[in-house]
């Protein structure tokens, strides 16, 4: 986990830095494609099939996953690297309110008081954005963690159905290149120079090779250990932005982060757990 938690912060850094040159839509596009490039080699190389009879699931989880992505990524190129990725975990947040309205559970006091701990730490994050006229951004950023949160929530159900990981992530991929490379063409296509690969490669093959990693965390190790350690992703973001760009927070979007972190873990924590997939 602490590799994938790595390997995210440094897809972020490559987001940040091909933002001067490339719209959101592109690097969606440029990130989907290398990476189906490599999950398709790696599917290969397995002799495992494509062949699935989840594809409405498949679907479903490329789109939600897609729209996230694209709204994370513009977040990370407005916003401050270890703000626009926190927002975004707050997918655990939501995953949680997701899988208790789709399971038809209930809240108890505990759990809905760890949400608004939760939710009273977006509000702190979200406040320094306002002098900075960057609140637009910011809701948008909490946007991607809702539907990140729903697109988890598919990829738990398909996993409880038993879709391989690497299918998964194959078919997330293939419906992220088709829908950005449609959204890059409907706009200025920016010039693809030799100079730009390296980035791009790198940014694909971080993503690829992250997911992948946290996948296998998620099947190996204790979930709760697990979802703990992948909150290292704003630790190494913040001091990537630290080092690239000058990012300081200010006391009360850090104050923020760490609310949003705990709550994430309690409700984690907390939530119900399901075995089976919805019908």
């Amino acid at each position: 986990m602490l590799v994938a938690s790595l390997l995210f912060s440094c897809m972020g850094v490559c987001v940040k830095l091909g933002s001067t040159h490339f719209s959101t839509s592109e690097l969606v596009f440029y990130r989907s494609c290398f990476g189906l490039f490599i999950v398709y080699a790696m599917l290969l190389r397995a002799k495992a099939s494509l062949a699935t009879p989840h594809l409405r699931g498949h679907l479903w989880r490329g789109l939600t996953g897609t729209i996230a992505m694209m709204l994370f990524f513009y977040c990370i190129a407005t916003l401050p690297l270890a703000t626009a990725i926190t927002l975004n975990y707050t997918s655990s947040l939501f995953l949680t309110v997701l899988t208790i309205v789709v399971y038809k559970d209930k809240f108890h006091l505990p759990l809905t008081a760890s949400l608004a701990l939760g939710f009273v730490g977006v509000v702190l994050l979200l406040h320094p954005t306002f002098a900075r006229e960057q609140f637009g951004s910011g809701l948008l950023g909490l946007l991607s963690g809702f539907l990140a949160g729903f697109a988890i929530l598919n990829v738990r159900q398909l996993g409880q159905l038993g879709e391989p990981a690497v299918r998964v992530v194959f078919y997330f991929n293939l419906v992220a290149t088709l829908f950005s490379g449609i959204w890059m063409m409907s706009s200025k296509v920016h010039a693809l120079a030799l100079s730009d690969l390296p980035l791009l490669l790198i940014l694909g093959a971080s993503a690829t090779f992250a997911q992948l990693a946290m996948t296998r965390a998620y099947r190996v190790g204790q979930t709760q250990v697990v979802s703990a350690l992948s909150y290292s992703t704003i630790v190494f973001s913040a001091l990537f932005g630290l080092l690239f760009w000058q990012e300081l927070l200010a006391a009360s979007s850090w104050l923020g982060i760490a609310l949003i972190i705990a709550s994430g873990m309690l409700s984690l924590h907390l939530a119900p757990t399901h075995t089976q997939a919805s019908k």
